[in-house]
């Protein structure tokens, strides 16, 4: 929402809003966010107003002119210009020598073909305007004006160029500060001064209108309130300058009177009206219906649309001529021939506005006031103003009397007024005069022990709102902090999740978070088999999009969204986790999914296939306890996992039940996914991990004996896994075996073809004595006669 601080100031005293900046904190303390504010005509400088002396063919330049413009106190400028619209006399608007324009354009004087040129003449586009700002100029000539000025006037002032414009976030429930006079509400609250209304004056409901038109009502579940105003002698022409700037302002194009003043009231009340010429509609009649099927109307966007049942129109007696709330019809829109108007203001429901407006693909300014709920005691003040606007302009001649159909008037809301409930809810100590300063500030009616709400004010419906407005109107800044009196904590799930969550930091990766829903597409993204489980999934009835029609099954296909996304953005290497949710579908439809949920770790870049093996190893150390021998046991896994490389795959069980699935993904998901380079992935069942887990931590005294270190180096099979041959030395080796450790494979001419050496690294220690070098070399006799027949791989000579 855009407000005009020049506007603002009709309801507030001069000299009240000191600073914009200052204006825009205080209004986002008291409740009011403000997004930021730009001060309008901030590039224009140095510009002023000049009057032509005199108008000379330039000596050396067939299409060049010579001006001598008297600019008041600046003196007199000679200035070369090529425009073909000026003579002596005119007024123009007149950049001096060091101007700046918008754009970043300074202007310089120079010499123009030998004529010296001490500044420059400007049109409408240079100073950032349009001929709908000033439709009496010349699109590709120069500016002539015709306002009540004189040489050296700054011609910001005199084209009404500076204002501030605030941009607002407004929520949706406040529906009252989608308005000017809502906004000015606020900032005299805020600033504790008195708001100055203008009220339009009473119109009695009859009168002369009920000869220009008759409205009748048919779907009053649809339309609360209806009131139609007549104007005659209409006089179509263009709004006065103040009018325009104002709508400029709140970014709205002006267009001519009339259509700018619907578009006013709009802005300064906050509810949309509609304006019909009355000699198209038939049978001089508004009647308030659903569409019939087979209808059609063409909006004044030029398109045909169909519309249905569903649908609220304004019709006259034989067509439909306004689709309710969001958009009038071509046959009865304003046009220069115009002389009568029928003026629309009304309180039409917002889930039907809504509705409409998103079956004919056509949201509008109109119709996202409407949805908000508008208040329908707003309706009559805002056609009378209109009203006023009419004679205020001139354009014609208001009709006396208003037909008004109000089939559903609500009444007044009221909530118990508790101070003492309000400081212990929000934690203050206000006092209660200065709850009920703040309250009738804010133009609530306190009586009876109630608080009466004004009808603009369709938010208030219980005692927290009520609280709510002493709050910030006392200020969250003085609201002093307190200590939480409630205990609490997390569950044992809980602290797991932070651990994993905690531990995944530790080893580089961030957070990344991802929907729950995915498109079905991306299974075959990933390559999954046609019948496999993952594929059946949840399938969503009424989703946002094509791509986010079913809840996933594996979130192995967001991560690798996310790798892409950020690949695609020339990322250099990325490591990512997310703690995230799978829905697992029952046999029957009448239950609720399973809600699983799943570690998921993915990188490209940042290391290979032994670094997502690791990750996933330490992460298995952590949950099942950190003894030295007790290694988790991972084998490769070719097929169980369609989305890794087969033979680059690995699976991490512990006693026998698998827990994790890591490894490099398959070169067809990465080119599905236009991944150029190798990606890792890891996904680890967080339920299944939490019931087994053993994070207890056992206090172990330091060892006093030392221990001793021998390298192993073993001749074995290619086709043999290190794990196997790991487990194996552990069995072996004992108690006594304290850590292993891999340094080294190697493959070469020197072992055999089908043959490689696995090196380790044996940390031997007993925990109560010094072991002597017999007992040591027991040790390792026994582990190097063990494997040897094992696996018939012998000492590395």
């Amino acid at each position: 929402m855009k407000l005009s601080l020049n506007w603002l100031n009709d309801y507030m005293d001069t000299g009240v809003i000191k600073d914009a900046q200052e204006f825009c904190d205080k209004l986002t303390d008291s409740g009011s966010k403000v997004e930021s504010f730009d001060v309008l005509a901030s590039d224009i400088d140095n510009v002023v107003v000049g009057k032509i002396l005199s108008v000379e063919k330039h000596p050396n330049a067939d299409k060049l002119v010579v001006c001598q413009i008297d600019v008041g106190q600046y003196g007199s400028r000679q200035i070369v210009t090529g425009a073909r619209n000026v003579s002596a006399g005119d007024l123009v608007p007149v950049c001096l020598d060091g101007a700046h324009l918008p754009g970043g354009v300074v202007i310089k004087s120079g010499k123009l073909r030998g004529e010296l040129s001490e500044g420059m003449l400007c049109s409408i586009s240079e100073l950032g305007l349009t001929l709908h700002d000033m439709p009496d100029a010349i699109e590709d000539g120069i500016l002539i004006l015709h306002e009540d000025c004189k040489p050296g006037d700054d011609i910001k002032k005199v084209l009404m160029l500076e204002d501030t414009v605030v941009d607002f976030e407004i929520t949706s429930n406040r529906q009252d500060c989608f308005s000017v006079i809502g906004l000015a509400r606020e900032a005299a609250a805020t600033y504790k001064v008195p708001v100055k209304i203008n009220t339009p004056p009473a119109t009695t409901v009859g009168g002369e209108v009920d000869d220009y038109i008759k409205v009748s009502v048919e779907a009053p579940d649809l339309c609360r309130r209806y009131i139609a105003r007549a104007v005659r002698n209409v006089r179509i022409g263009t709004s006065p300058m103040w009018f325009r700037r104002r709508l400029r302002a709140m970014g709205i194009r002006p267009i001519s009177n009339i259509v700018d003043i619907t578009n006013y009231v709009m802005c300064e009340y906050g509810q949309p009206m509609h304006a019909f010429d009355r000699s198209y509609l038939e049978g001089g009649q508004i009647i308030v219906r659903r569409a019939k099927d087979g209808e059609k109307i063409t909006t004044l966007d030029g398109v045909e649309r169909n519309i249905d049942e569903s649908m609220l129109m304004i019709c006259d007696s034989v067509k439909p001529c306004c689709v309710a709330g969001v958009m009038g019809g071509l046959n009865s829109e304003i046009n220069d021939a115009t002389t009568e108007v029928i003026f629309e203001s009304a309180c039409f429901s917002g889930t039907s506005v809504r509705l409409t407006a998103k079956a004919l693909g056509m949201r509008t300014e109109s119709s996202g006031l409407f949805e908000k709920g508008l208040d329908p005691e707003n309706a009559m003040d805002a056609v009378n103003r209109a009203c006023e606007l009419v004679e205020l302009l001139g354009c014609g001649e208001v009709v006396p009397g208003a037909v008004d159909v109000y089939s559903d008037k609500p009444e007044q809301k009221k909530v118990r007024f508790e101070p003492e409930r309000i400081n212990s809810f929000i934690g203050i100590d206000v006092p209660e005069a200065e709850q009920r300063e703040i309250l009738e500030r804010l133009h609530f009616t306190i009586k009876d022990g109630y608080v009466y709400a004004p009808s603009f004010r369709t938010d208030i419906s219980c005692f927290a709102d009520v609280a709510e407005e002493v709050a910030r109107m006392h200020g969250y800044n003085s609201i002093k902090p307190t200590g939480m009196s409630l205990s609490g904590g997390y569950n044992e799930k809980q602290k797991f999740i932070n651990m994993l969550h905690d531990s995944c930091v530790a080893m580089g990766l961030q957070e990344i978070m991802t929907y729950s829903f995915i498109s079905p597409k991306t299974y075959d993204l990933m390559c999954l088999p046609a019948d496999s489980e993952m594929r059946r999934s949840v399938v969503i009835s009424n989703p946002l999009g094509e791509d986010t029609g079913v809840m996933r099954t594996t979130a192995a296909g967001s991560m690798l969204e996310v790798l892409s996304h950020n690949r695609s953005y020339r990322n250099p290497s990325v490591a990512f986790y997310e703690m995230a949710r799978v829905f697992i579908p029952h046999e029957s439809a009448d239950k609720q999914p399973d809600e699983k949920q799943r570690l998921v770790i993915g990188f490209y870049e940042k290391g290979d296939f032994y670094t997502i093996k690791g990750m996933c190893e330490n992460l298995a150390e952590i949950v099942f306890g950190r003894s030295g021998k007790a290694q988790p046991n991972y084998e490769i896994e070719a097929h169980r996992a369609p989305v890794f490389h087969p033979g680059r795959c690995a699976a991490l069980y512990h006693d026998k039940k698998r827990y994790m699935v890591f490894g490099e993904v398959h070169p067809d998901v990465l080119k599905n996914y236009d991944l150029s380079v190798k990606a890792y992935l890891a996904v680890i069942d967080v339920d299944e991990l939490f019931e087994v887990k053993n994070t207890e931590k056992t206090y172990r005294a330091l060892p006093k004996y030392q221990a001793t270190a021998r390298d192993l180096s073993f001749v074995c099979d290619k086709a043999l896994t290190v794990g196997e041959l790991e487990k194996k030395i552990i069995s072996l080796a004992g108690k006594r075996l304290e850590a292993i450790k891999l340094f080294d494979i190697y493959e070469g001419e020197q072992i055999g073809a089908d043959k490689k050496s696995v090196s380790f690294t044996l940390t031997i220690r007993d925990r109560e004595k010094t072991l002597t070098d017999q007992e040591t070399d027991a040790i390792i006799a026994k582990v190097v006669r063990g494997v040897e027949k094992e696996f018939n791989a012998p000492l590395r000579a």
